[in-house]
């Protein structure tokens, strides 16, 4: 699967060249400001990015590709001529944006106005008239990311007519007659004939100078005034919303991540790389198709005052069937800081007869209120305050060793980061960090002080990002604890947002490393145990991201150990196989992940309504099977249909769906650790840190 740099809307550019007989007069133009506006972006970004990168023949080749990319990424607009007139530009734009010239732009996105409408009469004409028949043998590839650009008006054609009818069949499937799909895509195509119309200069001039920015990096981004006004409510929809992050790619919505303790967060009904295709508002109203939206629409539409319901039409990300849709609903609230607190649990486990007691500590972010700190507050909240008096409570609770659960974590305040590590170190580095200069400056842990000295396992995810890399790397690092789960998001890049007169750039400044001298930057923190994990690295993390920069290697920190885990891990991981290849909840994540594997393997879609209905019904099937296999398994009585499931799910203390997977992960750690703590008794009382224990000095 092609990655591609996701914009929160699509615009484009322009130039005063002739393009020959086939070119339109020009109806977007730059804007004055927009050439001091392009001079000091450059300059933004060869005085401030981490990346240094020379602007010349292969940035200008690149820049084309990216913008071009960023237009039209499935190569269904623009004709193999159009592209060969643009190669013209090829070598041009670097020596155009050092003048502050953005025409090229322009010219661009007018021919790719124009086309757009082309297609857009095309399908309308197509619905009003056009019959089709379900019964032929024929499919439509998967992506054309890499096709070749259609050759001319028949290839065309033939492209938007199997893209057309995979659409109405698509509507077929979920209970949609023919008629009621004609008349949903012709509202669909209309809405985006009107929207051609929309598109302003700051627009275009915003998306040409992404595809820029993008070749620095993925995380570095140019917005302007009307982008940098919506940035924070457009993305995280925090302000009376739902809590989600979004952005668009292709023509479809994508939730990128989920806001802690926010309304999405809570419901348990959407997750990270799920597809938004429709928006309804309240209990029952109707179901606005958002598919080839602007973004900015989408969330306008998501967005709404806080105790109202918007329900939301979404492709899960898990859905063995990609043809499924759901329908879920969310009552819109705004995100409170201390629903995002750090929270507790004791998990209660049995081994050999007797009974342990483990604390859990999941960390939604890591949060700190600056804002009291800077009052002089005393009890101020933040990340480390909150789980030191968690560990507190759990000491009297007795417990016999403890979970950091950072599944999903985002990262957030590094101050808080380093120094929650240094709840369980007693002094040394933790973090390192180099700018675009070369200086690395280390962070640590300077106060003596520790609030737990007993067994310790942190279970992270692919949504582990940042401040939790940092956190886990250092855990692993010192051999303080386990680490366990999945492989991290890979986020190990600093931001800073830099305002100019016209809008404002977020910049790439630094790299995170860790004491070990390795980047968290792409690769992320590889767990010591790994689980099974629905989230594929093609499709979620740094490693997904076109243009992310790699991973690279500083000089290591001297720092202290704890006694290794080494002499146990490969006992540890034979204990943990053993225990889950019998264990229904892991035997059904391995099936689920091996068949959602060959699900994206496929290259082609079938457009014959009895086989899609036939491999629809086949998916089912197997899902159904998975899951009364692991019904059975669990003791619990089989279900009929898949909904069923979802329905009688429990709830955590805040009404939070409880995921089954999500509490066998937790359980297993809990084994993990377990298993960590007989071993070290059974071996010798200095091979594992316990209560009282000091660091030793390397």
């Amino acid at each position: 699967m092609t990655k591609r740099f996701a914009q929160p809307f699509i615009a484009a550019l322009a130039l005063t060249l002739s393009l020959g007989a086939s070119s339109v007069s020009a109806t977007l133009a730059p804007a004055p400001v927009h050439s001091q506006t392009l001079l000091d972006v450059v300059t933004a970004l060869q005085q401030g990015h981490y990346n240094q990168v020379t602007f010349d023949d292969r940035l200008s080749s690149a820049v084309l590709d990216q913008y071009l990319s960023i237009l039209d990424p499935e190569r269904s607009y623009f004709y193999a001529d159009d592209i060969t007139e643009f190669e013209a530009f090829r070598s041009q734009l670097d020596d155009d944006i050092l003048a502050g010239k953005s025409n090229a732009a322009f010219v661009i996105f007018n021919r790719y106005q124009e086309r757009r409408s082309e297609r857009i009469d095309y399908i309308l004409t197509q619905l009003q008239h056009a019959e089709w028949d379900f019964t032929r043998d024929e499919s439509l590839p998967t992506s054309r990311s890499e096709a070749p650009w259609p050759d001319g008006t028949a290839e065309m054609n033939d492209i938007w007519r199997k893209r057309l009818k995979s659409a109405v069949l698509s509507l077929k499937l979920a209970d949609k007659t023919t008629d009621e799909a004609r008349d949903i895509l012709l509202k669909r195509y209309k809405n985006q004939k009107q929207r051609i119309e929309q598109a302003k200069n700051d627009d275009v001039f915003e998306s040409f100078v992404n595809a820029l920015t993008h070749e620095f990096d993925p995380h570095t981004q140019y917005f302007s005034p009307q982008g940098s006004e919506n940035f924070e409510i457009n993305m995280s929809l925090s302000l009376e919303g739902i809590g989600a992050v979004l952005q668009a790619e292709n023509d479809q919505t994508k939730v990128v991540r989920l806001v802690p303790a926010g309304p999405a967060d809570k419901s348990g009904q959407i997750k990270p790389a799920d597809i938004i295709i429709g928006v309804g508002q309240g209990e029952d109203g109707e179901i606005e198709d958002v598919v080839g939206m602007r973004l900015d629409d989408v969330v306008g539409k998501i967005r709404g005052p806080k105790g109202t319901i918007v329900r939301l039409e979404i492709i899960p990300a898990d859905a063995v069937d990609r043809q499924k849709r759901k329908i879920i609903k969310i009552e819109r609230n705004k995100v409170k800081l201390e629903e995002q607190a750090a929270r507790k649990r004791v998990l209660e486990l049995t081994r050999d007869g007797k009974p342990y007691r483990l604390g859990v500590i999941e960390v939604p972010t890591f949060y700190i209120d600056f804002a009291a700190l800077q009052s002089g507050d005393p009890n101020y909240k933040s990340t480390t305050r909150d789980v030191e008096k968690l560990i507190n409570e759990l000491r009297a609770e007795d417990i016999d060793g403890l979970v950091m659960d950072l599944r999903n974590n985002g990262g957030g305040s590094l101050r808080e980061a380093n120094e929650l590590i240094g709840l369980f170190i007693q002094r040394g580095p933790t973090v390192q960090i180099r700018d675009a200069t070369g200086r690395v400056d280390i962070l640590g842990d300077f106060n003596p002080k520790v609030a737990w000295d007993g067994p310790l396992a942190v279970i992270v995810n692919r949504l582990s990002a940042s401040a939790s890399e940092i956190f886990a790397g250092a855990i692993q690092d010192y051999s303080r604890g386990i680490i366990v789960g999945n492989r991290t998001f890979g986020k190990g890049t600093v931001q800073t947002l830099q305002p100019i007169d016209h809008g404002q750039v977020k910049l790439t400044h630094a790299k995170f490393y860790r004491i070990s001298g390795d980047s968290t930057q792409h690769r992320g923190v590889e767990p010591d145990i790994s689980f099974p994990s629905l989230y594929s690295t093609e499709d979620i993390g740094e490693s997904a991201l076109d243009k992310a920069l790699p991973w690279d290697q500083v000089r290591p920190v001297r720092h202290g150990r704890f006694p290794s885990l080494s002499p146990f891990m490969q006992q540890l991981i034979e204990r943990h196989q053993k225990r889950t290849e019998q264990d229904p909840d892991f035997v059904f994540m391995r099936k689920q992940v091996a068949h959602l594997a060959e699900q994206k393997d496929a290259s082609t879609l079938t457009l014959n309504e009895t086989k899609l209905r036939a491999e629809q019904a086949k998916n089912e099937a197997w899902m159904l099977q998975a899951e009364n296999e692991r019904r059975a398994g669990l003791g619990l009585p089989p279900i009929s249909q898949l909904s069923e499931a979802d329905d009688n799910l429990p709830t955590d203390e805040q009404g939070r769906p409880i995921n089954p997977e999500a509490e066998a992960i937790l359980a297993e750690s809990g084994e993990i650790l377990l298993d960590l703590i007989n071993l070290s008794i059974s071996h010798t009382a200095s091979n594992l840190p316990r209560r009282n224990s000091a660091l030793p000095a390397e």
